[in-house]
């Protein structure tokens, strides 16, 4: 999960690498050409463009220097933690499933909680048999962990 995390991010500093050196070079040169840059639409929004891609560029590295620092071993192996799938029954009877993942990745529909989100922070710790409550601005729910699978488990399967 964590190498296909910096993957992800290393593909996007490549593409926006490829940008920032080759596309927006060229818009800019073209805008300039245009004439007057004060009133230059197109010279305004290459230049903004060029400064939204360098700083995105940024984060990422950050990133990635971030994901590269964490010590799988150091995750628990017994309880939730970052990269694990958490079986629960909401008090309301459904099923669901919850992977915990960072928040870049994280997407509700598909059951990808944040270990930021208020959802994904309770669930950080806690093992098999927990139930957890959780106060979440639709109101208070509450799950019951009947199954935990582990970044370790995933990746010994």
């Amino acid at each position: 999960m964590k190498d296909r995390l910096i993957k992800k991010f290393e593909d996007e500093i490549a593409a926006l690498d490829r940008e920032l050196k080759l596309e927006l070079p060229k818009e800019i040169k073209r805008a300039r050409e245009l004439g007057d840059l004060r009133e230059n639409a197109e010279y305004s929004a290459a230049k903004e463009r060029q400064r939204l891609v360098e700083s995105r560029i940024s984060m990422l590295k950050k990133r990635v220097a971030e994901i590269a620092l964490i010590n799988v071993e150091r995750i628990p192996r017994d309880r939730a933690g970052f990269g694990s799938q958490v079986h629960v029954v909401e008090s309301t009877g459904e099923l669901l499933i919850f992977t915990l993942v960072m928040p870049e990745d994280a997407d509700a529909a598909k059951g990808l909680i944040s270990t930021t989100s208020p959802i994904g922070r309770a669930f950080l710790n806690k093992e098999s048999g927990d139930t957890v409550k959780v106060a979440t601005p639709g109101g208070s729910r509450q799950f019951e962990i009947v199954k935990l699978v582990t970044i370790h488990d995933v990746a010994q399967g």
